[in-house]
């Protein structure tokens, strides 16, 4: 064979390079191959199903889907890569709204994650051990099923813990509790020249701030460790819906700013709350948890934020089991997902707006925006507004040196996300930026990451979801860590 001489187990780069030059493909089949690590090639039958995207508008593929069940296979795979001059991205779940967990491109090596399946909870300490393949529903049942624990994340089960940990991870607990991001004690990493080191607050402290915020620039995480805590005995849920704010621009335009007011308003609103406001051009319905009880928030919750606003066609308010919480607010019967077969996907576009707590929203922001989701869209749409800041945020207790995430000054948080199905949506999402950006033009906006946006540059992404000065950070450890930037998609430190 002309290349199989290896040199320290694996082909130096120069001698791929002398022998007539066995194609990527090649050199990694051999090298892959020769550490029995387990890999699909695109003519495998089961190809097409590993590489389904969630979002289908986006789809790449791989050279090779390395499917590895011990570290050791993903370390291998990322010095073959390296070798034979592949980029690579992990797969966690593949919720990546950009499909970045397929490379965001066609050539790359995606390790898929799906084997990764531990969850344990240590009794004494409470620290879960959870395999970086897990989704948050199997997450959720795990801890839960280990002694009644819980964690703040989002209320979609199918998302792997991956990329939603690393980049953030809000859910209606984080105000009260932090983000997901946040309870994330340790990781083991694979790093770019194949070694698998520790990270934690004691170990690795730079790899550690620097995968809590950029993770798929520095390594393939393929376990962590959380500290769970106790789950509440209840928590009361509540859900607003008004079907006319969109008839009337004044009451439209009234109640945000009310909502904004009520969210900002220290004499009712501590961290016990959250919420996220939805809309979709027809409903507006406010839903979010109270750790508190149905009689508190009855009694002096609800009235504040019903106060002079347009009355609500329905209120749902009840007490629920954490448990029977997270189920509820799935959307689904259980929050178990299959460990293999998933089969979710959707055919979308999606932008985000971080709105800094100092300036909130204007009045001028809600009227513009209403005069222009009042025209109506080409396709179904929907915007989620989240309250992350507000009086007692946990979210917003720590700052930029904790972790490698930007957005601890948020008052909100949009996710603007619209069917492509007819490509016109995709104009009308931008829109929806546009519109509050340019309203504002003395506010700098940013964008939140786990609903990353593949239309941006790599130096747009850089400033809306990082900043400079975390950006800059970043990319002095990516030249410490991955210099040969190995682990690549195009919006990674450094590309």
């Amino acid at each position: 064979m002309k290349y199989a001489i290896i040199i320290g187990g694996f082909l130096s780069t120069g001698l791929v390079q002398a022998l007539a030059g066995p194609s990527p493909g090649e050199c990694l089949e051999y090298i892959l191959g020769s550490k029995n690590v387990p890999v699909k090639w695109i003519n495998d039958p089961a190809y097409g199903d590993l590489t389904e995207p969630f979002n289908l508008r986006l789809q790449y593929k791989p050279i090779a889907i390395v499917i590895p069940t011990t570290n050791q296979h993903v370390q291998d795979a990322v010095v073959a890569a390296g070798k034979c001059g592949v980029k690579v991205q992990a797969k966690s779940g593949g919720h990546s709204y950009a499909s970045f967990s397929s490379g965001g491109q066609d050539g790359s090596m995606m390790i898929d994650l799906q084997s990764f399946q531990e969850v344990t909870v240590d009794q004494n300490t409470g620290i879960a051990t959870v395999g970086a393949g897990v989704r948050i529903g199997n997450l959720a049942q795990g801890i839960w099923d280990q002694g009644k624990r819980a964690l703040p994340h989002g209320t979609c089960p199918g998302v792997g813990i991956g990329g939603h940990a690393t980049h953030g991870g809000y859910g209606h607990a984080s105000r009260n509790w932090g983000l997901s991001m946040d309870t994330i004690v340790g990781a083991e990493v694979v790093l770019a020249d194949g070694s698998l080191v520790y990270a934690s607050a004691n170990q690795n402290f730079e790899l550690y701030w620097a995968i809590r915020g950029a993770a798929e620039s520095f390594g393939i995480i393929t376990s962590f460790k959380f500290q769970t805590r106790n789950a509440p005995e209840s928590v009361t849920y509540f859900q607003f819906q008004w079907s006319g704010l969109f008839k009337s621009k004044t009451d439209f335009v009234k109640t945000f700013l009310h909502i904004q007011d009520f969210a900002t308003n220290g004499t009712v609103v501590d961290n016990r709350i959250s919420f996220g406001i939805y809309m979709d051009g027809t409903v507006v319905s406010l839903g979010g948890a109270f750790f508190g009880s149905v009689e508190e928030f009855e009694q002096r919750v609800k009235p504040e934020f019903l106060r002079g606003v347009p009355a609500p066609v329905n209120v749902n308010v009840g007490s629920y089991s954490w448990y029977d919480y997270l189920v509820l607010v799935s959307d689904k019967d259980t929050i178990k997902e299959p460990l293999t077969g998933y089969d979710e996907h959707d055919h979308f576009f999606a932008k985000s707006v971080t709105v800094p707590e100092k300036d909130g929203l204007k009045e001028n922001t809600f009227n513009q925006l209403w005069d222009y989701l009042s025209k109506g869209s080409p396709a179904p749409y929907f915007i989620i507004t989240n309250l992350y800041g507000g009086p007692g945020s946990s979210i917003n207790y720590k700052t930029e040196h904790f972790a490698a995430y930007a957005d601890r000054d948020s008052l909100w948080v949009l996710q603007n996300y619209g069917d492509t199905e007819n490509p016109a949506n995709i104009d009308f999402i931008n829109g929806i930026n546009d519109v509050i950006i340019k309203s504002q033009p003395e506010t700098t906006f940013g964008a939140y990451l786990n609903y990353v946006d593949p239309s941006y540059d790599a130096a747009t992404a850089h400033k809306v979801y990082y900043g400079d000065a975390i950006y800059g950070k970043l990319l002095k450890l990516k030249q410490k860590y991955d210099p040969r930037k190995i682990f690549w998609n195009p919006q990674a430190i450094g590309a």
